[in-house]
């Protein structure tokens, strides 16, 4: 797992575009005997539709998409209630769902997604996303190698969402100052109380290179302290 996790950061590292970062968690994917894999993450605005990177078959997403099945999906209100990691499908549900919960479920079935175990993302900045592991056979194998990888893939559930929210973020002005993406993005977490090394852990690089990101935006926003950089940031999310 250790050398699956380590190609994972590398290839998404590199990746610029969701195709590409797609393609880095499918191979994960592969490992754990699960056939596909999806990453929704939450819009702000209730009206905008929920950005989606997955391998879940293109006739069922276009479908959910379509028909805003995340607003009656009983695993994206889980995710959203809950921050702790959870497994779902037609054999885990309450009996009590609703008919159109239930229909959801059987739905999926017929796409080929019939059980799966999902890690609910709530950012400190207020996002809500969720990766959900899927699978429609070999139940007890898939299990088994979930729930033995689960603290890593609560980690690369995190990973992947610092990684993937840089394709819907366009703005990085701070300030009136254009950050590159991956100044703002340290500069985000170290806001948030990351250290160099947590921020290098996250974002699949070295406390060296996180502290010389840091030290760029310090130095672009013209300010000595990166307290002082966050304070910027804070500034500039609020005028927007």
């Amino acid at each position: 797992m250790y050398q699956a996790f380590q190609t994972f950061v590398d290839r998404l590292t590199e990746s610029t575009n969701p195709y590409a970062a797609r393609q880095s968690m499918a191979d994960i994917t592969a490992t754990l005997n699960s056939s596909c894999f999806a990453y929704l993450a939450l819009p702000h605005a209730a009206a905008t539709s929920p950005n989606l990177i997955s391998t879940y078959p293109s006739s069922w997403t276009a479908l959910y998409l379509r028909r805003k099945y995340q607003s009656v999906d009983p695993v994206v209100r889980r995710a959203i209630r809950q921050t702790e990691p959870f497994r779902w499908g037609l054999e885990f549900e309450p009996r009590d769902r609703s008919k159109s919960e239930r229909e959801l479920f059987e739905e999926a079935a017929e796409f080929g997604i019939r059980c799966g175990f999902t890690f609910p993302i709530h950012d400190d900045k207020g996002a809500i996303a969720a990766l959900t592991f899927a699978t429609h056979a070999r139940r007890n194998v898939f299990e088994r190698s979930v729930v033995k990888h689960v603290q890593n893939l609560r980690l690369i559930a995190m990973v992947f969402h610092a990684h993937a929210r840089r394709f819907w973020t366009s703005n990085r002005a701070v300030g009136g100052v254009v950050l590159s993406p991956r100044e703002f993005d340290c500069l985000e977490w170290s806001s948030g109380g990351k250290s160099a090394g947590e921020i290098g852990i996250i974002l699949g690089i070295s406390e060296r290179t996180a502290r010389f990101h840091l030290d760029n935006a310090r130095a672009k926003l013209g300010v000595r302290s990166l307290r002082q950089a966050a304070t910027m940031l804070a500034e500039s999310r609020y005028r927007r």
